[in-house]
């Protein structure tokens, strides 16, 4: 095959004509790639983890016949082992869960409460108005019950089948990537003030290095009784269900709480082993909104999930269909949106058990009218639709599952090890999302007893017509929310593949109080990623935006991870996965 290149140098010179097999230059012959990793179809069932050992235990579970609820399940504890920087068993895991067949979509809480002790003035008063980390800001530790909720609820699997991977892992220990080998090095600055964190992340008083293996030995005895309770209760004849409920009882009510407690109180938090025992992950069903064919269900307003909601509803109004791609419009219109439900978060936000208005209310079409009639062409100021505004834990992971039978689960569970000591009896940590709620009487997100947090960690699936299901997750703090936008913008609006949709540049806003405390405010600041260019940047300057540089692929702008139904030339239906090259995430798909 002989080929006409087409091509000449700079100065001139038509470059001669080549051939195929490796015989010259070819170019044009093959298409240049839409990202940096391929799309990845299947038939049977797909996973995104947010590491690829993460990935391969659900994968596992998936191919010995378990359904969605199942691999999310295994795949999210053992994120609580291999993705340690990321996420904590003691930490909190945000669930959503659809059931095969189902028309709804159900919310699981897996984010815990403050003590009934803990009181706003008395700490407010103790500690100036800080919220030190090691102790004080401790909150019941949520991760479990959701996953032993979901998996009871949703799953069909025993625990014991669903524990095996992880506690291999735990125990036998695994090689640490260089990614991961970095992250637990920059977070010693945090954590090697706990001697009990320093003694598993630090063993021989230095960091791990990528090749060295991890072992967590106190995790996996932790993660073995719970494991053991379940079969114990099996082998007495109890059903699945109920041996679950035994492994929830351990952690919850047995000697396992009275350590998390007695280990919280001496450091000066507000935990009783009675909080602990009083304990579940609610299951309520998930608001959703109404986006082009989707209905896109996301967690309830004791996470930010709503941004998503209401972010997307605004476009929807502002015709962000008849916008072009990737230009200063699209740009100024995402900012903005974005802009008006985090204002939307600091006025309305909290634990909706204490908060004045719904989901629903935050979500009904007048009112994301009323706010996308407040979008012009220069930047509004910070907090729109508020009138007066009121130590960051750096990231989280995201786990999504979808199976052939439209099952699907996502999750962001979070927590990271400079946050909180290491139990060293357990080999956890206890929660510190406290530090997401706020030290302001009669803020919508104020610290309460027994009240959650509005904590950033969020998970999205959206159901369309014909059992289309679409799920997606993502870590990073104030990002999640706003990567998760755009990606959806990307593929149901512009047309992209999941893969190109998630790797495509992004815009961060930051023109709110941010999610952890002392909730820091940036004025007008909009961060650009590079594959952006410089005429939306310096048009975003023009309409009264403060820019900041991002590079291409930046870490911070989040990574995001989804799943969602399409259809095979020939008809037949397939899943289509999306692991943002950002970080470490991994597709899976048969």
């Amino acid at each position: 095959m002989t080929i006409d290149t087409g091509l000449s140098t700079r100065s001139g010179i038509s470059l001669p004509r080549g051939s195929g097999m490796g015989g010259g230059i070819v170019p044009g012959v093959f298409d240049q790639a839409e990202s940096m990793r391929p799309t990845i179809y299947g038939e049977r069932w797909a996973i995104v983890g947010g590491h690829p050992l993460v990935s391969e235990v659900g994968a596992d579970i998936l191919r010995r016949g378990g359904n969605a609820i199942d691999a999310g399940v295994a795949a999210g504890f053992a994120s609580n082992v291999v993705q340690v920087e990321m996420c904590n068993l003691g930490g909190i895991a945000p669930i959503l869960v659809r059931e095969a067949g189902a028309s709804d979509v159900q919310a699981v809480a897996g984010v815990g409460t403050w003590g009934a002790r803990a009181d706003l003035n008395e700490i407010a008063n103790a500690y100036d108005g800080a919220l030190p980390l090691g102790g004080v800001p401790s909150i019941v530790p949520g991760a479990v019950s959701g996953w032993l909720t979901s998996l009871s609820r949703f799953g069909t699997m025993s625990l014991p089948e669903i524990l095996a991977a992880p506690i291999d892992l735990a125990r036998d220990g695994f090689l640490l990537d260089p990614r991961t080998a970095s992250h637990l090095e920059r977070m010693g600055a945090g954590f090697s003030r706990w001697d009990t964190s320093s003694a598993v992340y630090r063993p021989n008083g230095s960091p791990l290095r990528a090749g060295e293996r991890l072992r967590q030995p106190a995790l996996a005895n932790t993660l073995q009784r719970l494991s053991d309770a379940a079969a114990a209760a099996t082998a007495e004849g109890l059903d699945r269900e109920a041996a679950i409920e035994a492994a929830h009882t351990l952690f919850y009510a047995g000697d396992i709480a009275e350590t998390i407690a007695a280990f919280v109180t001496e450091r000066g938090g507000y935990l009783d082993k009675e909080d602990l025992a009083g304990f579940r992950a609610d299951v309520t069903p998930a608001p959703s909104v109404r986006f082009g064919t989707w209905d896109v269900h996301v967690t309830p307003t004791w996470s930010q999930g709503l941004v998503i909601a209401q972010a997307l509803g605004i476009l929807e109004k502002r015709g962000i269909r008849s916008i072009q791609d990737g230009s200063v419009d699209y740009a100024h219109e995402i900012i903005e949106a974005l802009k008006l439900a985090f204002s939307e978060r600091e006025r309305a936000y909290g634990d909706p058990r204490f908060t004045a208005e719904s989901a629903d209310d935050l979500l009904a079409d007048d009112h994301l009218a009323s706010l996308a009639a407040l979008i012009g062409e220069r930047a509004l100021p910070n907090m729109p639709t508020v009138s007066q505004a009121g130590p960051a834990l750096p990231s989280t992971t995201a786990i999504v599952v979808v199976d052939a039978d439209g099952a699907a689960f996502s999750t962001s569970p979070s927590d990271t090890i400079d946050g909180a000591p290491v139990i060293p009896e357990l080999g956890i940590i206890c929660s510190p999302r406290g530090v997401q709620s706020r030290l302001v009487e009669g803020h919508p997100n104020a610290l309460r007893p027994g009240g959650r947090p509005c904590v950033t960690p969020a998970a999205v699936i959206a159901l369309g017509s014909g059992d289309d299901v679409w799920a997606a997750a993502c870590p990073g703090g104030d990002v999640i929310v706003q990567a998760i936008v755009q990606a959806m913008l990307q593929h149901d609006v512009y047309g992209k593949t999941p893969q190109a949709a998630v790797e495509a540049p992004r815009l961060f806003g930051s023109s709110y109080p941010g999610g952890f405390h002392p909730h820091p405010v940036g004025e007008s600041l909009v961060f650009v990623e590079a594959g952006l260019g410089n005429d939306v940047a310096a048009g975003l300057e023009e309409r009264g935006h403060e820019i900041i540089d991002w590079p291409a692929n930046e870490f911070d702008a989040g990574s995001v991870q989804t799943i969602v139904t399409t259809t095979a030339p020939g008809g037949a239906r397939l899943l289509a996965a999306g692991a943002d090259s950002r970080r470490t995430a991994y597709a899976q798909a048969r």
